[in-house]
């Protein structure tokens, strides 16, 4: 249940960033640093996220669905 919650909130996290660089995108006009900032941040979390999927499935905590 644990990992569950991290993943959800790691998502929530993402598209919370990707949202406020494109507010910062908006108000700055493409001209400052924070839109670059808020997407390195989401770069950050994405790979974040896709070592904790990595790890869960390595240590059985995200169990194999066959086919």
């Amino acid at each position: 249940m644990l990992i569950k919650t991290g993943i959800i909130i790691l998502l929530v996290l993402i598209i919370a960033s990707l949202f406020s660089a494109l507010t910062f995108l908006y108000k700055d006009k493409g001209q400052g640093e924070r839109t670059a900032r808020a997407l390195t941040i989401r770069i950050s979390l994405s790979i974040l996220l896709f070592v904790l999927l990595m790890l869960g499935f390595y240590f059985g905590v995200i169990p194999e669905r066959g086919l």
